[in-house]
């Protein structure tokens, strides 16, 4: 069931074709393919080659149908274009790909509503993996659906996969794949303590009124704790709502200079934040690092591109995915991992002003 690929004849090349090129059996030239099977390097080299001559590519979709049905992952994430989420995407993809399965993506645009309906959706069509990536939301109402949806995957032999978010309970049929949110809070806000900083803003909490997420909390409170260590006391008025935007992150911090607030730093939740805030702070002609300091959270390609370099925590966004695939898809695995977060220090973090750049 193989697709076919338009060869210069004009017919379609075929298993069989690839075999016969390569001097092997269709069945040998099918395990090369499918690439989870012991070939000898010489024969899988000659398949290979065949392949390329005949410019062969398999069908996933096909080969999943004649193994007895459609081997999916779904994967469900807030924003298609969040650059944090694609790079966890790509880990995803490669993933399922080497397990042989077909990646199906859907955005919920932050509406827990819809993300539940998705998760509904993907137990009705036998996903082998739903996998929820970002903060979840600590509502009561949305966590009990959200673990009857768990169980009702796990008896239909389906796993739910909480990738970068915390479990739903011990007791909850899912695999979770963690990063530590709040030890990488708490180790950057350390980095601004450390170098003399006393007033520094949050922008990037939860609002107030509203269920709370994950993600946010978790960096908020590693926040407040390098601050309770530090024996540090934060200024409730430094701490800004804010979404995980770039342009939220401009409108955050006219907002606090705004305010008449005093700071000398800014931790931005997000890099895209922290890009808002760096553009806000040169429009405003305030320097960085010299009079604010600016730092971020994700190490984003943009990181990197921002003037100047923006100071952040690094995730590992890729091996997120892959991992979430990988311990979904292989349930004599460990199926809660927590993977480890760490500060890399660039140009837009320096000394408290007044404290030299020693």
């Amino acid at each position: 069931m193989a697709r076919k690929v338009i060869t210069g004849d004009g017919e379609r090349a075929t298993i069989r074709d690839v075999a016969a090129r390569a001097g092997v059996s269709p069945s040998t030239a099918a395990r090369v393919v499918a690439g989870n099977y012991p070939v000898a390097q010489a024969t899988r080299a000659k398949v290979l080659k065949a392949m390329r001559e005949l410019d062969y590519v398999p069908n996933a979709q096909a080969r999943a149908l004649a193994k007895g049905g459609t081997k999916t992952v779904a994967f469900i994430m807030d924003d298609i274009t969040g650059p944090s989420f694609a790079y966890v995407a790509k880990g995803v993809e490669q993933q399922a790909t080497a397990e042989g399965r077909l990646c199906m993506v859907f955005t919920t645009h932050g509406d827990p509503e819809r993300e539940l309906a998705v998760v509904e959706m993907m137990r009705e069509h036998s996903a082998d993996a739903v996998i929820l990536v970002g903060g979840g939301s600590l509502d009561d109402a949305y966590r009990q659906r959200m673990t009857s949806f768990a169980q009702a995957l796990d008896k239909a032999g389906s796993r739910l996969v909480l990738a970068g978010r915390p479990p739903l309970g011990d007791d909850v049929p899912a695999t979770v794949v963690e990063y530590d949110n709040i030890g990488g809070a708490f180790a950057i806000t350390s980095y601004l303590l450390a170098r003399g900083h006393r007033r520094v803003a949050f922008i990037g909490a939860d609002k107030a009124g509203e269920p709370p997420n994950t993600t946010k909390a978790h960096r908020f409170e590693g926040f407040l704790n390098a601050h309770e260590a530090y024996g540090v006391d934060h200024d409730p008025a430094l701490v800004v709502p804010s979404t995980f935007t770039r342009e939220v992150g401009v409108r955050a911090t006219k907002q606090l200079l705004a305010s008449g607030k005093q700071f000398t730093a800014v931790f931005a939740a997000t890099d895209m934040v922290a890009a808002g805030v760096l553009a806000a702070l040169h429009d405003a002609g305030i320097r960085v690092p010299e009079d604010v300091s600016v730092v971020g959270y994700d190490d984003i390609p943009l990181a990197l591109d921002v003037q100047p370099p923006l100071t952040t925590v690094r995730i590992p966004t890729e091996e997120l995915g892959r991992t979430a695939v990988r311990l979904a898809l292989h349930p004599e695995e460990p199926q809660h991992i927590m993977l480890g977060t760490h500060v890399v220090i660039r140009g837009s973090a320096g000394p408290a002003p007044g404290l030299g750049r020693g």
